[in-house]
């Protein structure tokens, strides 16, 4: 079955291999409420793009390499580090990069705000070969917290609230699918279940559209699946050179485009899913 888009629709947005501050192999992708696009890189930077590509500022450091990232609504950034193996939070109004939550977390990999909650979701990757707890949440106001679901994952790595907000989806990348984890009245986790499997053969990202419309990242292959509501999976787009998507990591909606973080180079990606 032919891919949704052609390769063509999708774009180098912004170009970082030579910029100062670089975009040194960047894994999180996120939409500001002002349009702009940030990222986080390999050195631990948080990176601003303006919402014209034109220019990057670094707006912090965590000093060490920076994961999945997400804001709240007042403009905290979230930021899963991999070194420390902790969460660092972007202040937005002081410009401190701080050190937010840990408590046990090994290989804190993406973040989920749930302001409604009060709560914090991490996944925790917890490294190859070692399946356990998969996600952590922490309390938004003060850090405090611990693992949340202990259904046994392998690899847990982006997630998504549910368009509903009742629960998290979140990649096990080593199983090659997608799980779903309810969230219960009470706060505490439902048992986790397959949502989507067969997402051959890295998946890595996930993003949900306002339609309830799915998106999920490879790693390898250099690919984005989408899942329609009531559909199949579907092979949207995808890079066999992995050059203009280059190892996609997270993903981040605005409007009719979707952002890829590129782990595999130093750029973000924009693609035009209106060319569907």
């Amino acid at each position: 079955m032919p891919n949704v888009l052609s390769k063509t629709a999708a774009r180098v947005f912004f170009d970082g291999i030579f910029t100062e501050p670089r975009v040194a192999h960047p894994e999180g992708v996120a939409v500001h409420a002002d349009g702009s696009i940030w990222c986080g890189t390999e050195w631990g930077d948080l990176l601003r793009i303006e919402a014209d590509g034109s220019r990057v500022t670094r707006m912090g450091t965590t000093n060490g390499f920076a994961l999945g990232i997400a804001f709240d609504s007042a403009g905290n950034c979230y930021i899963c580090d991999l070194k420390h193996a902790a969460v660092f939070r972007y202040d937005a109004r002081s410009g401190a990069v701080e050190k937010f939550a840990s408590s046990g977390i090994l290989v804190p990999n993406y973040p989920v705000v749930d302001e409604q909650r009060g709560a914090l979701y991490v996944s925790d990757s917890r490294g190859n070969n070692n399946i356990g707890p998969g996600i952590f949440r922490y309390d938004l106001r003060t850090g405090e917290g611990g693992v949340w679901s202990t259904s046994p994952m392998d690899f847990a790595n982006g997630m998504a609230m549910a368009p509903d907000g009742q629960g998290l989806y979140v990649v096990e990348s080593d199983r090659s699918q997608v799980s779903y984890v309810p969230i219960n009245a009470d706060g505490s986790a439902g048992a986790a279940r397959v949502a989507v499997s067969g997402v051959d053969n890295v998946p890595d990202g996930l993003a949900f559209a306002p339609d309830g419309t799915l998106y999920i990242s490879c790693y390898e292959p250099s690919r984005i699946y989408r899942v329609r509501p009531g559909g199949g999976l579907e092979t949207l787009i995808e890079d066999p050179a992995a050059t203009v998507m280059a190892h996609p990591t997270n993903i981040a909606l605005k409007g009719n485009t979707l952002y890829t973080a590129n782990l595999g180079r130093w750029h973000i990606t924009a693609i035009d899913l209106g060319a569907a």
